[in-house]
């Protein structure tokens, strides 16, 4: 859906100034609901956050359709995966946990180097292992999406997946640490296994709109990111976001505040808050969306699935 108007033009063209250059063509893409656009809340870090974040999105009257979490599955217990997915399932909300541990917080020394090493990325045989374990453990418990910043670790889970091992209703969701810049990188995410692949927050709309032309696969975007991310906050491009970048997930991140991951009870106060003020930048861009008149075409709540996609093909059997 195409906004009604672009903000600010009808205020120009009083003024006699230039017509805004030619805008990039729409995507005709669609999520198999026939939506264009979903929500996600991200650094979802455990049931305390969960709740706070349920209070606000009733508050508010923000809908949301996936929230995710970004220390990892390996930093919360049984119990406190078992209290997200039943909360997240009587809201009809999808949860969202990271599968874990990475080479951020592991002994390599790389990741101290000014480009970063390896960076979120499993080293090694056992990382690998380590996450393939997070990962069948937290579907076991009901999580029906894993976020994963690691290309290998993402094609052993989606060969799991094809295989039966893992359910063919798990969706694995890119993390925007390894975000794609390019339409055939952006392709190759896809084929490896991704239901939904996080673009960095500093694409133009024109280089979006060639990602999209490349893939329909679902495009997760940061509306405003978190300062590790770049801080950028583009509230007032969501509208051209979901008319170029469809199917998409707005993400309402939040900058101007420290990072919490990986999180504990000493950081408690400053994840809840946090996250309610995502929800609250949330409920601003959802209101310029409705100013502009581009509010519509949003996928129903509950909606998860992607849709149909390309793969690599997964031969052999796992086992």
């Amino acid at each position: 859906m195409s906004p009604s108007r672009h903000p600010g033009e009808h205020l120009l063209d009083r003024l006699g100034m230039p017509a805004r250059s030619a805008a990039p063509a729409g995507s005709e893409a669609r999520f198999p609901d026939g939506g264009s656009w979903r929500t996600e809340l991200p650094s979802c870090e455990g049931p305390e956050v969960l709740a706070a974040a349920l209070e606000e999105i009733d508050r508010l009257e923000v809908p949301v359709h996936r929230i995710s979490q970004g220390s990892g599955i390996w930093m919360l217990t049984d119990a406190e995966i078992t209290e997200m997915v039943k909360a997240c399932e009587e809201r009809d909300v999808e949860l969202c946990l990271f599968v874990g541990p990475r080479g951020t917080w592991d002994i390599g020394a790389g990741v101290k180097a000014s480009s970063g090493g390896s960076g979120p990325r499993a080293r090694g045989r056992d990382q690998l292992a380590q996450c393939v374990e997070e990962a069948e453990r937290a579907v076991a418990l009901g999580v029906r999406c894993l976020l994963v910043a690691d290309e290998g670790v993402l094609w052993t889970l989606h060969r799991l997946r094809a295989a039966g091992v893992l359910p063919q209703d798990v969706t694995f969701k890119v993390s925007a640490l390894v975000g794609p810049v390019n339409p055939a990188a952006y392709t190759i995410w896809e084929r490896l296994g991704g239901d939904s692949i996080n673009v960095p927050s500093d694409l133009t709309i024109g280089q979006i709109a060639e990602l999209r032309a490349q893939s329909d696969a679902p495009m997760d975007f940061y509306v405003e990111a978190p300062d590790d991310l770049g801080g950028f906050v583009r509230l007032y491009d969501a509208a051209e976001l979901i008319r170029c970048g469809a199917p998409i997930y707005l993400k309402f991140g939040l900058r101007n505040t420290p990072g919490v991951y990986p999180v504990g009870r000493h950081l408690r106060d400053l994840a809840v808050n946090a996250m309610r003020e995502r929800v609250h930048r949330g409920r601003l861009t959802l209101d310029i969306l409705e100013r502009l008149g581009a509010d519509g075409d949003m996928s129903p709540l509950g909606s998860r699935l992607p849709g149909a996609l390309n793969r690599f093909p997964a031969d052999g059997d796992p086992r």
